[in-house]
């Protein structure tokens, strides 16, 4: 058997941040065991927990490597800020195994439960699931926040989705890995974030490094990111931040939201809620005299949303003959735990559209839908405002966007080009215009389904390939609008010019073999006169818009370019 004190000893923590994806304020910590490579008999993390678990010791181990990230944690100088802390699925077979440990530890260290959420993994054997679900329910029992880390790995799937009732799951690092550039993993992501939202799950994109993938997650809704593009694990608390301006900086940059998709006040109603530690006998006292809704938000010390409390969930109890009596009682459990059921919620942050998705989701069961603001409480939207919002934004929808391709359309084209022109030019902004070749004799013979797939192509190959800060917009049919502040002229023409070879490329597979083989279509032309035409393609127009461009020849300019660059293999250019 190992030496296991020494082995102890030798080990230490680091922590990695996990942060608020809309804002990046940090919210958590994941402690990570360290110092494997100073312990000759063990070569990984693995090693060590088999084994301990081998030698019997392994919840022995957890407790004694448990109250050292606590410890370390509790010096970290920011407030409301969680540890999580990865547990073994395996220590439930432990004989060792007791109740109240961590508690005790906790409040050594001047922390309580809601400073802690404890991961457990989905990966491993069929056994080590079993034992998942038995922990998942022990610990939450005892009011402690759960996290299923590895999540889509596992063998369980989404039938551990279903089951848990986890507060957060975190999404493995290889789902996560060029999500931006894998249509597939972005699906599947997105789905389960929907899912686990409609649950009342929250959810956190494990291993971000790149900023693509930063603003992937971030667009399909995941609630938290962790990697090395916020920060790597570091032994030294000091390093941690409250806030990650790299981050921040980056959502700041993110210019592709909308400003108009933002919830006004008047719809979200400030339900009040109650803390968690509210006692059964105040819950009761809470419904007799509010009696416009029969639930009741709750949330912990920190005014985080945990989810709901139904009056009919307590009522057996409230209208039972000593009911009230007991609850008076101090020595009655009256912890609210065991009454909580998750709700739909979402971030202020994320807009009407996000909400309405939601929604849309879940309509059939939703009370309504919780908003939150850092994960703190805000208020509720009940069904009659989500249906308000839900005809302003069709409205808007319909005024403003293309409704094929969901890009922006003609008025905010105008908007943008009129700030670029009335702007005083300190930076220069590149304006392209895109318009597609031989088009109509596509339409003709494939028909306006492959028509709208070819333009659907396009729309995604722009958004993929151009920087996040650009300005992507339909002007309709066959036309696209993209506008690009601060970037030279030399990289505006490059990536327009590789925009026009990978479109002209991927829409040859919407051809039939014989029509790719001869490299041309036979049709009619305007005149009905029936000749050969090219394989579809783009054109591109580029204005160069600086300090020193007289505005008042854009129109004619833009025209001549225009003109010039039809059937044009490569962008054609001018500084206005």
């Amino acid at each position: 058997m190992l030496n296991w004190n020494q082995i102890i000893d030798k080990l230490d923590y680091a922590f990695q941040p996990i942060i608020y994806s809309q804002t990046g304020k940090i919210y958590a910590v994941e402690a990570l065991v360290r110092g494997i490579q100073n312990i000759n008999e063990l070569n990984s993390i693995d090693d060590l927990f088999n084994s301990a678990f081998n030698d019997d010791f392994l919840y022995d181990l957890d407790i004694q490597l448990r109250e050292k990230a606590i410890k370390k944690f509790s010096n970290i100088p920011i407030d409301n800020l969680k540890l999580f802390y990865n547990l073994d699925n395996r220590i439930i077979y432990n004989k060792n195994l007791s109740s109240g440990n961590t508690s005790k530890i906790l409040k050594k260290y001047n922390l309580n439960k809601t400073n802690i959420c404890f991961e457990l993994s989905e990966k491993g054997t069929v056994i080590e699931q079993n034992a998942l679900s038995t922990m998942i329910q022990r610990y939450k029992q005892n009011g402690y926040s759960i996290a299923i880390d590895d999540f889509g790995i596992g063998v369980s799937g989404l039938k551990l989705l279903y089951f848990s009732e986890a507060h957060i799951i975190k999404l493995d690092r290889f789902f996560i890995s060029n999500i931006d550039q894998d249509s597939k993993k972005k699906l599947f992501c997105s789905s389960i974030i929907e899912m686990a939202h409609i649950m009342g799950m929250q959810v956190i994109a494990e291993g971000v490094e790149t900023v693509k993938e930063f603003y992937t997650c971030k667009d399909i809704g995941a609630d938290f990111i962790q990697g090395y593009l916020v920060q790597k694990p570091t032994t030294e608390i000091d390093e941690i931040k409250s806030i990650y301006n790299n981050i921040l900086t980056l959502i700041n940059e993110d210019k592709r939201n909308n400003p108009n998709a933002t919830i006004d006040e008047e719809f979200i109603e400030p339900i009040v809620a109650l803390s968690v530690n509210t006692s059964l006998y105040e819950l009761f006292v809470h419904f007799k005299e509010t009696t416009k809704n029969n639930f009741v938000p709750i949330v912990d010390e920190y005014d985080n949303f945990l989810g709901i409390i139904y009056e009919t969930d307590i009522k057996k109890i409230s209208y039972s003959q000593y009911g009230l009596s007991l609850a008076q009682n101090k020595t009655f459990s009256s912890s609210l735990i065991k009454y909580l059921k998750p709700a739909l919620c979402v971030e202020v942050s994320w807009g009407i559209d996000k909400i309405l998705e939601m929604y849309n989701l879940n309509s059939k069961d939703a009370l309504g839908i919780f908003i939150t603001q850092g994960n703190k409480y805000r208020g509720f939207i009940n069904l009659n405002s989500l249906l308000t919002l839900s005809y302003k934004r069709n409205i808007e929808i319909a005024t403003n966007q293309n409704p094929l391709t969901k890009l922006p359309g003609n008025n905010q084209i105008e908007r943008f080009i009129e700030k670029t022109l009335k702007r005083n030019q300190k930076t220069v902004t590149h304006i392209i215009y895109f318009d597609f070749n031989d088009f109509k004799p596509f339409n003709d013979i494939y028909g306006f389904r492959q028509g709208d797939r070819a333009i659907l192509i396009f729309s995604e190959l722009l958004q993929k390939r151009y920087p996040k800060d650009s300005f992507i917009a339909h002007i309709g049919g066959d036309d696209f609008f993209v506008g690009l502040k601060n970037h030279k002229f030399e990289e505006v023409f490059e990536l327009t010019n590789k925009v026009q070879i990978e479109f002209k490329n991927s829409v040859e597979n919407l051809y039939s073999k014989k029509d790719k083989e001869k490299g041309l279509l036979i049709a009619r032309d305007r005149f009905n006169i029936e000749r050969s035409f090219n394989l579809l393609s783009v054109s591109s127009a580029i204005i160069e818009i600086n300090s020193k461009s007289n505005i008042s020849n854009f129109d004619n300019t833009l025209n001549v370019l225009k003109k010039a660059s039809k059937g044009s293999s490569k962008p054609i250019s001018s500084i206005l």
